[in-house]
């Protein structure tokens, strides 16, 4: 494949997928670099939405098996529009038993029809959009494994190249590679707004033969921009789409289900340990885009805006962080959530390792909440010990690490643990 290719961090994975399973099938929203990734690694390819030859796809949805001969890897790209290709790649890896055999993309997650799952055959693969390390924005002077590993302590500390400007204009310009490889600065910012535009006028029509109203998502996707990274609860967003329009909590339910199936949104949900037996934990919603952009994009905020409102970029921040922590933990089966109690106690991220580790998380943008964030995993970390005091037959792991996250030049070591880490050192 010819052409400027930004290495992503997903590479790592494809390659280890094509290596264990007949098929990998790429998932993600549109833009993020499905198709450009998935060409690295393939020797042939059909990109179903830009062929022309119509005869191709009639031809196609009655024997498509006609798509599967080419050299392999072998690229589908767009697999949905003649579904009837994925049971013909799995009977194919079936058939075969090889390895490697195909790379599928898809920007929906609506459930097409088909006789087999798949499972065994045919792996999924999460894709985002680009990191600020991928982007090569962030210097990559701390890697998130190493510090789970306990390979780096923090104890020289760290310094990062990124300024609060230059943090701003990478949250409202996102991490689509289109916007992040332009030259022009305006063009950069101009991509998340068609980004929103193609979701409203276009992309939620592509999901299924269900009527909706344009206007009506748009209230949607603006309600959640309001209540990013927030506990709101659904109510909220009803009663914000409700200023404008009439509509039931089933119709709002089927709105957001459209917004998750073209992996616009991505929330995080409450972790509740049972360290508090008195006190409630919240378990509902962080609403979460999957990239900053589309938040900054649809509430029609600016680089100016949040550079003369710090404290709101901090929501756009905090939604920064957690797309870039979903990045780098990827291939170390990276779960995240958040901790929050009805008196207070908070940890901002909850990030959980397929084996078991985790770690507390907070967010801060600059230095003076550094403190405030280190009281409240600390305060966690205390009541998880409390907890398996006095409960032998229930013990909680501790947290490998505590851990904030901010838009500062400098990350160190505290003295009670907390190690505070730049956004503009961290990777995978």
């Amino acid at each position: 494949m010819s052409g400027i290719y930004y290495k992503r961090i997903v590479d790592k994975l494809l390659n280890l997928k094509l290596r264990a399973f007949g098929a990998t099938n790429i998932v993600g929203p549109k833009w993020c670099g499905k198709t450009r990734t998935a060409l690295e690694f393939s020797k042939s390819n059909i990109l179903l939405q830009r062929e022309i030859n119509t005869n191709l796809k009639y031809s196609a949805q009655i024997n498509p098996f006609i798509l599967l001969d080419g050299e392999k890897p072998r690229l589908i790209d767009e697999w949905q529009d003649v579904p009837s290709v994925w049971d013909a790649v799995r009977s194919y890896c079936d058939e075969h038993h090889t390895k490697g055999n195909f790379i599928l993309t898809g920007s929906t997650s609506q459930k097409v029809e088909t006789s087999h799952t798949g499972t065994g055959r045919i792996s999924e693969l999460m894709m985002y959009p680009m990191s600020l390390y991928e982007s090569l924005e962030s210097n990559g002077s701390v890697s998130l494994k190493d510090l789970f590993d306990g390979k780096v302590t923090l104890e020289k500390g760290c310094i990062s190249n990124l300024t609060i400007d230059e943090l701003i204009f990478a949250s409202c310009r996102g991490g689509w590679p289109e916007s992040v490889m332009l030259k022009d600065s305006e063009a950069k910012l101009a991509i998340p707004k068609d980004y929103v535009n193609q979701i409203v006028n276009k992309d939620m029509f592509s999901i299924d033969n269900v009527k909706r109203n344009p206007q009506i998502m748009k209230a949607v996707l603006k309600s959640y921009a309001r209540n990013i990274s927030t506990l709101s609860k659904k109510t909220s967003i009803l009663k914000d789409t409700n200023s404008f329009f009439n509509i039931s909590e089933v119709t709002l339910d089927d709105y957001i289900s459209v917004l998750e199936k073209l992996f616009i949104v991505d929330d995080l949900y409450g972790w509740t340990p049972n360290i508090r037996s008195k006190t409630a934990i919240r378990s509902g919603r962080k609403r979460e885009f999957v990239d900053p952009s589309i938040a900054v994009a649809i509430s029609g905020g600016t680089v100016d805006i949040y550079n003369r409102d710090l404290q709101a970029f901090g929501f756009i921040f905090e939604t920064l962080c957690i797309r870039d922590l979903k990045i780098y933990s990827q291939a170390l089966g990276g779960e995240l959530s958040y901790y929050h109690d009805n008196i207070g106690t908070k940890a901002d991220c909850v990030l959980h390792l397929a084996d078991g580790r985790y770690a507390l998380i907070e967010f801060k943008l600059g230095t003076n909440e550094i403190d405030k964030g280190s009281k409240n995993l600390n305060k966690i970390e205390s009541l998880i010990k409390k907890h398996n005091e006095s409960n032998k037959g229930s013990k909680l792991p501790l947290p490998t690490l505590k851990m904030i996250i901010t838009g500062t030049k400098y990350g160190f070591r505290k003295e009670d643990d907390v190690i505070v880490v730049p956004i503009g050192c961290l990777k995978d």
